[in-house]
């Protein structure tokens, strides 16, 4: 693998800066009294143009002077709770932009009660009436705040996920098939698990070099992620061994993304650079399902799976195999 590159936390070095004056009392004014700061502010005078704003350009922080107190309809509107999903990979909350809420002295309560349901995120408070240094000062601990709940998340995900695949680590897709099989036991929910392995691997890396196979991996696992759906999670579990978990899906289906996934490892065949010759990529599948109480536990399944790939290897590659088929 080619080394990592140093650390550096997903934060720019000039944070944007929304100001929402919703109300129409001055806020922008406020701001131009701060003069000449280290952020991009842009400002916005309405709901649908703060909608617009962050439609364009997703903030570090939003400075809102609500239509209703407490704003929390408003802040639900800017700042709803997204996930960075791809299909096949494990599904990860982004950090929030912070906010900094005017409010109204005699009203604080809506403020606080804001305050305690957006605890997840950067948060600060500021009565009408505050003096832009006071702003300015206000903005600057949020966006400290921002800052490191970025660099936790994104350390977070490091963390959780192989860094030449970005699909999930072997104990985390561990974690994550038990937590599904719990919940499909509980509930007599469906699931399956797919286990991938690629053919002759060894030989690619033998007749070329590490950095050959390391693009090649690539290419499979952009070639798993595309095979699956959103709620589908996928992991490399070992060198050229990777994993599916297929929540909510009965063999049948489970025999159509094995299908797939062949289809689609088999399309990352080609020229790659640095090679003079074709390359094909292939792989064998071994899968397993489970209806909610047809299995012993998460062992069981996955050791199905396993000797169902074992399986599909002996019979020379290149394609799947149920576990409930062998003879």
């Amino acid at each position: 693998m080619e080394p990592e590159p140093p650390f550096e936390p997903a934060f720019e070095a000039a944070a944007l800066v929304l100001v929402c004056d919703h109300r129409g009392a001055g806020l922008n004014a406020l701001v131009r009294k701060m003069g000449k700061t280290p952020w991009r502010v842009v400002s916005s005078a309405s709901i649908a143009e703060s909608l617009e704003r962050t439609a364009g350009e997703r903030p570090d922080v939003i400075v809102l002077d609500p239509l209703v107190e407490g704003g929390r309809a408003e802040i639900e509107v800017l700042c709803p709770r997204r996930s960075d999903v791809e299909p096949g990979e494990e599904a990860r909350s982004l950090p929030q932009p912070g906010i900094v809420l005017f409010f109204d002295p005699a009203r604080p309560e809506p403020a606080l009660s804001a305050s305690t349901e957006l605890s997840a995120q950067a948060f600060d408070a500021l009565v009408r009436g505050a003096s832009a240094e006071e702003l300015r000062m206000r903005i600057e601990r949020v966006l400290a705040d921002a800052r490191r709940e970025r660099e936790i998340c994104e350390l977070r995900h490091r963390a959780l996920h192989d860094d030449g695949t970005g699909l999930l680590r072997p104990r985390a897709f561990q974690a994550r098939l038990a937590e599904h099989f719990g919940a499909a036991e509980r509930h007599h929910l469906d699931l399956a698990l797919v286990l991938v392995d690629l053919d002759r691997f060894g030989a690619i890396n033998k007749r070329f070099d590490h950095t050959m196979g390391d693009r090649i991996l690539t290419a499979v696992s952009e070639a798993i992620r595309a095979s699956l759906r959103a709620e589908d999670v996928a992991g490399r579990i070992g060198g050229d061994e990777f994993a599916v978990l297929l929540p909510y899906t009965r063999k049948v289906e489970a025999a159509h993304v094995a299908r797939r996934l062949l289809e689609k490892i088999r399309k990352a065949s080609g020229m790659y650079p640095g090679s003079q010759e074709r390359i094909d990529v292939a792989a064998s599948l071994g899968f397993e399902t489970y209806d909610g109480g047809d299995l012993e536990n998460v062992a069981a399944l996955r050791a199905h799976a396993e000797l169902a790939l074992r399986a599909a290897k002996r019979d020379g590659g290149n394609r799947g195999v149920y576990f409930r088929a062998l003879k």
